[in-house]
C-alpha cells in the first residue's frame, strides 16, 4: 500500500466540542484508513463571507487543532479577497510566523478577480501552496463570488512562479481538466464529488500524474468513498503513489524544508 497524504479536510463534519477534539476524531479515522497526514482548511463553521474577525477566528481554531499533531496534519490559512489587508495580516500570521503551509481561497471573490493579486504574491513569497474551490455546478445553484476552474486558470496565468490547486477539479471534473490543462503550474485534486469511474485515468491522460492530487473533504465525505476514486482507478502502481502522496510531499517540501518542519 502506497503512502497516503490528503490534501483536503475539515474540522466541520467531525465530532468534538473543539477544535482539538474534533482533530482527535479526524485523525482517528485516517489511521483506520492507512492516511499518513491530512491538511486542514477553514475552523468549525463554514462562512461563505468571513469578516476580518471570522478569518482570525477560523485560522486560529486550524492552530489549535494543530496543536497536538504537528506530526500528522498541516494547515492552511483561510483568507478572503473580500478583505484583502486583513487576509494579508493572516498569511504573515499563520504562515509567515505560524506553523501554515498554504491559502485556503473559497467563495467571497472568483478566482479571476484582480483582488486576489495582493494575496497571491504573499503566499507565493511565503512559498506556499494556493489551494482554490472551485465548481461548475449546472444546475443554476452557482454561489455569488463562487470560483470555477476558468477562473482559476486566469489566475494562475497571472502567477506562473506559484503553485495552484484546483479543488475538486471543478467538481464537474472533464470541463475543469479542460480548463486547467495547459497550465504546469496547476494542479487538480479528487475530493469531494462522488466517486465516478474514469475522473482520475482522465486526469492523468490529459495532465499527467504529476499533476492530480489525492483529497477526501472529510469531514463532508468519507475517506472511503474518496479514497476509491484513486485505489480503483486503471492506472500504474508509480501514478498512483505520484496522486496519494508523492505530488502533495514534492510541491509542500519548499516550505516545510524552510520552516525546518518534519518531513519523513
Amino acid at each position: 500500500m502506497p503512502r497516503i497524504w490528503d490534501l483536503h479536510c475539515h474540522l466541520v463534519g467531525t465530532e468534538g466540542r473543539t477544535p482539538e477534539e474534533r482533530m482527535t476524531t479526524l485523525l482517528s479515522y485516517a489511521s483506520r484508513m492507512g492516511i499518513e497526514r491530512v491538511c486542514v482548511y477553514m475552523g468549525m463553521q463554514f462562512l461563505h463571507h468571513p469578516g476580518p474577525d471570522d478569518l482570525r477566528q477560523q485560522n486560529d481554531e486550524v492552530i489549535a487543532a494543530l496543536s497536538h499533531y504537528h506530526d500528522r496534519a498541516f494547515g492552511f490559512c483561510y483568507v478572503s479577497g473580500e478583505h484583502v489587508e486583513a487576509s494579508l495580516r493572516e498569511i504573515d500570521r499563520c504562515i509567515e510566523n505560524g506553523p501554515m503551509v498554504g491559502i485556503k481561497l473559497w467563495v467571497a471573490k472568483r478566482a479571476e478577480d484582480e483582488a486576489l493579486n495582493a494575496i497571491v504574491e504573499r503566499t507565493i513569497k511565503h512559498k506556499a501552496l494556493v489551494f482554490q474551490h472551485t465548481w461548475v455546478k449546472t444546475d443554476g445553484s452557482q454561489l455569488a463570488g463562487e470560483s470555477t476552474p476558468e477562473g482559476l486558470a486566469a489566475l494562475a496565468r497571472r502567477f506562473p512562479e506559484g503553485n495552484f490547486v484546483c479543488g475538486h477539479t471543478g467538481g464537474t471534473w472533464e470541463l475543469g481538466i479542460r480548463a486547467v490543462r495547459d497550465l504546469p503550474n496547476v494542479s487538480v485534486e479528487t475530493a469531494g464529488f462522488d466517486p465516478t469511474a474514469g475522473m482520475v485515468e482522465m486526469a492523468v491522460r490529459e495532465l499527467g500524474a504529476e499533476r492530480v492530487l489525492f483529497g477526501s473533504d472529510a469531514g463532508g465525505r468519507s475517506y472511503a468513498s474518496q479514497l476509491s476514486k484513486v485505489l480503483g482507478a486503471d492506472i500504474s502502481d508509480i501514478d498512483r503513489a505520484l496522486i496519494l502522496s508523492g505530488n502533495l510531499r514534492r510541491l509542500l517540501a519548499p516550505i516545510v524544508r524552510a520552516k525546518g518542519m518534519r518531513f519523513d
